[in-house]
């Protein structure tokens, strides 16, 4: 017994430091048939430096083999009718206990400190609502740089924003009350409904950019939305929205039209070059009428 208790004595330690009688963070996982990968997300959650956390999986109804997977893993599982991710997101959201919310795509991994890192920042600024932080890009198993286009920023980042979306869901980091600010997903969004959030919180709240590159992202597999073209469809969804929003001044809205304006010339450009005049033309009276 005391052999035990000594070579376990370092994470008792940590546990018993973290006061984990609720978890402080709840770490959020919205997939749909990516078992392979996500196994491999769910290992770099298990294998934090931080350990007062709650995982939540919500299984987007994956027909893979995903269900059986959770049954026999050590994580809160939500199994629901495929609904999107937004809807996945939500579901985790609604029944997490911690006073911080964060994701993980489940095709995205963390380096082993990125929670520490986080709680550390958070405690350390307590008026911040929100942080993130820098990324290791991987397509196709190759390391690759990320353009200057998506480089980050700290502060009050809405105009970054506007051209896409600059924010990853795996590496940002929330107390929970954001939410109730801004409201939850869009689950009317297919895709993009990450740059449909960050545009309506970062008209609210600062975004704080820690630069270390503590999350992998992966790229050009199967099944990635973000690899498709035409996204700027959903992106001019969103900021039609987001004229509505109260909150915009007159020199933001500004930016926002000038945004839809020059999404709505790519789209009618590149629906016309793939024969679909239709949608050609709703983005050419688009450009009309805004």
């Amino acid at each position: 017994m005391f052999i035990l208790v000594d070579l376990h004595r370092s994470t008792i330690s940590k546990i018993l430091e973290s006061k984990v009688l609720e978890p402080e963070v709840s770490v959020i996982i919205p997939t749909y048939n990516r078992l392979d990968f996500l196994k491999e997300a769910v290992k770099s959650v298990q294998e934090q430096s931080y350990l007062n956390f709650e995982l939540i999986v919500v299984d987007d109804g994956s027909t893979d083999g995903t269900s059986e997977f959770l049954k026999n893993a050590t994580v809160k599982s939500i199994i629901q009718e495929n609904r999107g991710v937004s809807a996945a997101r939500n579901a985790g959201i609604r029944v997490a206990k911690g006073e911080y919310i964060t994701f993980l795509d489940s095709d995205d991994s963390w380096q082993k400190d990125k929670l520490q890192r986080q709680v550390e920042f958070m405690e350390t600024y307590p008026v911040a609502m929100v942080c993130y932080t820098d990324e290791i890009w991987i397509r196709k198993g190759v390391r690759v740089n990320p353009k200057k286009k998506h480089g980050k920023h700290s502060g009050w980042i809405f105009d970054k924003c506007l051209p896409l979306c600059i924010v990853s869901p795996s590496s940002v980091f929330m107390k929970k009350e954001f939410f109730e600010e801004t409201g939850l997903f869009d689950e009317s969004l297919p895709a993009c409904e990450d740059y449909d959030l960050w545009l309506r919180a970062s008209l609210q709240f600062e975004f704080h950019f820690i630069p270390e590159k503590l999350i992998v992202k992966r790229g050009g597999h199967p099944g990635q939305l973000s690899a498709n073209w035409g996204l700027d469809v959903y992106r001019v969804q969103a900021l039609q929205k987001l004229l509505t929003n109260p909150k915009l001044t007159v020199k933001l809205r500004k930016q926002v039209v000038a945004q839809i304006l020059e999404k709505c010339r790519i789209l009618e450009q590149g629906f016309r070059k793939r024969g679909k005049d239709v949608e050609a033309d709703n983005y050419r009276n688009l450009l009309v009428t805004t």
